[in-house]
C-alpha cells in the first residue's frame, strides 16, 4: 500500500511581521458561539415537508423510517457526512420528530469517559435517537462501548480495581445512533462500519438557500425582496446557516435604516458593512489568498505554514475556509501543499507567473519544484 507523502514544513520568511489575529467571520458556517447564532425552535424546520434541499437524502429517509415504523422497529444507525452548517443537527431532529420518538444531542469532544456514554444510554427509551455531533473525534474507549450497544444493546461496565475487579453487563433499549461528522476519512472503520444508513450533505444552490431566506423572512415577520435575497443566497457560500445569518445582519441594517423590508439598496450596504463581496469572500478568504499569492509565489504551502501566516487553526482553515476556496475554483490541494490557480490570480488582480499558473494542471500532479 503506497504511503501517504507528508506536506513540506514550509517557513514564514523571517523579515515579515506577525499576521494579527483575524475578526471573527461572520461567514464561518460554525456557530460564532453567541446565543443567537443557536437556532431557536421557531426556525428550525420540524417536518420533511419544511426540511429545504437535500431532496434525495429526504426522499430516501422518509422511505426508512416508514418502514422502521411499520415494523415497529428502531431506525437503522445513521451517519451524516458534509461540511459545517449545513443541517446535520437539523436534519437529526426532523429524523427523530418523524420516528415520534425523543433525541439527546451530544458531541465527541464531550464524551471523554465511558461511564458518559453509559449514562446516557441508559436513559434512552425504546427505538429514541443519540445523536453525536463530530463523531469522528470520540475517544477510544468511547468507541469501544457503543460497538457492542450499538449492535447487541448493551454494554459492559468494569466495576472495582485490580484482583477483584469484575465485569457488569447492563441492557439497554433498541436505540438510533445519528452521528454527524465533517471528517469522513477520521471516523475508525468499525465504527463506520456498523451504520447501516450513510448520507452526505451537499452544499445547497442558490435557488434552496432563496427558499430558506424567504422562510426565514416569514417565521422573522420581515420581508424580503426578491433581489434582495438572492444577493444574499449568491453570498452564502452553498451554507444555510450563513444564509440565516446574513439575513439577520441585513435586517439588522433595514430596521436602523427605517426600512419596511430588505431590498436590494441594504444588502450592498450591509455587506459594504461586513467586507463581503459578491463572491461571498471574506477578509480572512482574501487574506489566505493575498499570503499564498505574494508570500509563497503561489504556492506549494503546507496547512500548518499557511495557518501560521494568517493567524487561525489548522482545523479552522481546513473545514472553513480552505473547502469554500476549493469549491469555487481559487485552491488546490496537492501531496505537496497548497498552490493557487489562475483564478485566484485574476481575483486578486494579479499576473500568474510561468512557474505558478501557465499550466495548472502540470502543477496538480507534477513533483517539480
Amino acid at each position: 500500500m503506497a504511503r501517504r507523502r507528508k506536506e513540506p514544513e514550509s517557513l514564514v520568511p523571517a523579515d515579515l511581521p506577525p499576521a494579527p489575529p483575524p475578526p471573527e467571520s461572520v461567514l464561518s458556517p460554525r456557530p460564532l458561539g453567541d446565543e443567537e447564532e443557536i437556532l431557536p425552535p421557531s426556525l428550525r424546520p420540524r417536518r420533511f415537508q419544511e426540511f429545504i434541499g437535500q431532496r434525495q437524502i429526504v426522499e430516501k429517509m422518509q422511505v426508512f423510517i416508514a418502514a422502521a415504523r411499520q415494523r415497529g422497529e428502531q431506525l437503522d444507525h445513521t451517519l451524516l457526512l458534509g461540511p459545517p452548517g449545513l443541517g446535520k443537527t437539523t436534519l437529526a431532529n426532523v429524523i427523530a420528530a418523524e420516528m415520534g420518538v425523543q433525541i439527546r444531542i451530544t458531541s465527541g469532544p464531550v464524551l471523554t469517559r465511558a461511564g458518559d456514554v453509559a449514562a446516557l444510554l441508559t436513559g434512552l427509551k425504546a427505538r429514541d435517537v443519540l445523536f453525536i455531533d463530530e463523531i469522528h473525534r470520540l475517544n477510544k474507549s468511547v468507541e469501544e462501548v457503543l460497538y457492542p450497544a450499538m449492535e447487541d444493546w448493551h454494554f459492559d461496565v468494569l466495576i472495582g480495581k485490580g484482583p477483584t475487579a469484575r465485569s457488569l453487563r447492563l441492557k439497554v433499549q433498541p436505540f438510533t445512533l445519528i452521528g454527524a461528522t465533517t471528517r469522513e476519512g477520521d471516523v475508525a472503520a468499525p465504527l463506520r462500519s456498523r451504520f447501516g444508513v450513510v448520507s452526505r450533505i451537499d452544499y445547497y444552490s442558490a435557488e434552496e438557500l432563496v427558499q430558506l431566506i424567504h422562510s426565514v423572512s416569514r417565521r422573522l415577520s420581515f420581508p424580503i425582496e426578491e433581489d434582495a435575497a438572492g444577493e444574499i443566497a449568491r453570498r452564502s457560500r452553498g451554507t444555510p446557516r450563513v444564509a440565516i445569518r446574513l439575513f439577520k445582519r441585513m435586517r439588522d441594517v433595514a430596521q436602523v435604516d427605517g426600512q419596511p423590508a430588505i431590498n436590494a439598496a441594504t444588502v450592498a450596504r450591509g455587506m459594504e458593512m461586513l467586507k463581503v463581496d459578491r463572491l461571498g469572500l471574506d477578509y480572512i478568504d482574501r487574506r489566505i489568498l493575498e499570503i499564498l499569492l505574494l508570500r509563497f509565489d503561489g504556492g506549494p504551502v503546507s496547512l500548518d505554514t499557511l495557518a501560521v501566516s494568517v493567524g487561525e487553526e489548522p482545523d479552522t482553515i481546513y473545514d472553513v475556509y480552505e473547502s469554500f476556496l476549493i469549491q469555487i475554483g481559487f485552491l488546490a490541494r496537492t501531496n505537496r501543499g497548497r498552490i493557487a490557480t489562475r483564478l485566484a490570480y485574476e481575483y486578486m488582480g494579479l499576473k500568474p507567473t510561468d512557474r505558478t499558473a501557465e499550466d495548472p494542471q502540470k502543477r496538480l500532479f507534477s513533483d517539480e519544484p
